[in-house]
């Protein structure tokens, strides 16, 4: 059997600790998916991946499968003594809801760090490799970089930006209407309904206009598709004019009342940036018409999803209402749902 090089080794270790890190997606909201993995002698001696915001980062998770222990880190353990660590993303050096890690990395007596992505954060963004350096222990950056940092894009966006990942969706009739016609409730078939909600599943909030409540009365929860126990129900976000939302609502009702928000007469920006300092950092803005307009209008949207069902509706509300600024798409996929088309594409930034 052909030996690896040293570039090789890393490169099929960290491609483990990005599987590991998979485990970890949705499920560490706010903080990032991560994954690590230990090698001693091109032996792997332990994996592990953050669980969930709170517990032990991904790191941690496998340092201590291999017998550390975060409570007496002076006593290392003969495994780590002389290890690489793999991790998908920079270890954090700061004080959070668990200690840094680059603190726990330096006590366990691991020789080499080797992480795919750096921080975001320009506040940590390279500090981790510094700190480790300065104590003697060998830092290689930038293995399989992208795929590590796809891993996190919303996580990331939130970082860069102060912003959350923004995704407009609308289900439209091939005039463009949003509104339901005369004795049809539904614009999609119901295979599109069903993909809608695994949408929904897949973001922290859901905004709309107050009109939208008005009118439809919406729920705005997850239904109808299987999801993981104890998967949380995301923000409903009423971004709202006048404030005037009818005390009967659903969303002020049910038994997720607890998770609805209404803001009055603030700006839509403003209103995303507040969710972001709540830790959200992906919103599906549903509509209606005029709030789906907005948020073009002040390019917060980072991703669209147009459910286009074959039928003409004549109906009175258009799915964008309003003057804004021309938005073109890039990455574009057209995917048949049922009897409906979805398009979906990245908003290309402005230059």
């Amino acid at each position: 059997m052909k030996s690896q090089t040293k570039s090789e080794s890393d490169t099929r270790f960290m491609g483990l600790a990005i599987r590991e890190a998979m485990r970890s997606l949705g499920r560490t909201v706010p903080n990032p998916a991560v994954g690590a993995v230990l090698v001693k002698n091109g032996r792997i001696i332990a994996k592990g991946f953050h669980r969930a915001a709170g517990l032990p980062h991904a790191e941690i998770e496998a340092m201590k499968k291999a017998g550390f222990n975060p409570r007496t880190p002076n006593l290392i353990s003969d495994a780590i003594k002389g290890c690489t660590l793999y991790v998908t993303l920079e270890p954090c050096s700061s004080q959070g809801r668990t200690p840094p890690c680059t603190s726990s990395i330096i006590a366990s007596g691991i020789k080499r760090v080797v992480y795919g992505a750096k921080d975001p954060d320009k506040r940590h963004r390279g500090r981790a490799s510094k700190i480790l350096k300065k104590n003697g222990i060998k830092v290689t950056e930038g293995i399989l970089a992208s795929q590590c940092a796809d891993l996190n894009k919303y996580w990331n966006h939130l970082a860069r930006t102060g912003m959350p990942w923004v995704v407009a969706k609308a289900a439209v009739s091939l005039d463009g209407r949003i509104d339901s016609a005369p004795l049809r409730r539904w614009i999609t078939s119901n295979s599109s309904r069903r993909e809608a909600m695994r949408l929904r599943a897949s973001v922290q909030a859901i905004l709309v206009g107050g009109g939208t409540v008005r009118t439809d009365d919406p729920s705005l929860t997850i239904r109808g598709i299987r999801t993981e126990k104890n998967h949380p129900q995301p923000w409903r976000v009423v971004w709202s004019r006048s404030g005037k939302v009818p005390p009967y609502s659903k969303i002020l009702n049910d038994c997720h009342r607890d998770r609805t928000l209404i803001f009055t007469g603030m700006p839509l920006r403003k209103v995303l940036k507040q969710l972001a300092k709540m830790g959200v950092s992906i919103v599906l803005i549903e509509g209606g018409g005029r709030t789906l307009a907005e948020a073009f209008r002040c390019n917060v949207v980072n991703e669209v999803r147009i459910f286009i069902a074959p039928v003409v509706q004549g109906g009175n509300v258009a799915v964008i209402s309003g003057n804004i600024i021309p938005t073109f798409l890039k990455n574009v996929t057209y995917t048949k749902i049922g009897s409906d088309v979805m398009v979906s594409g990245m908003v290309i930034e402005p230059s």
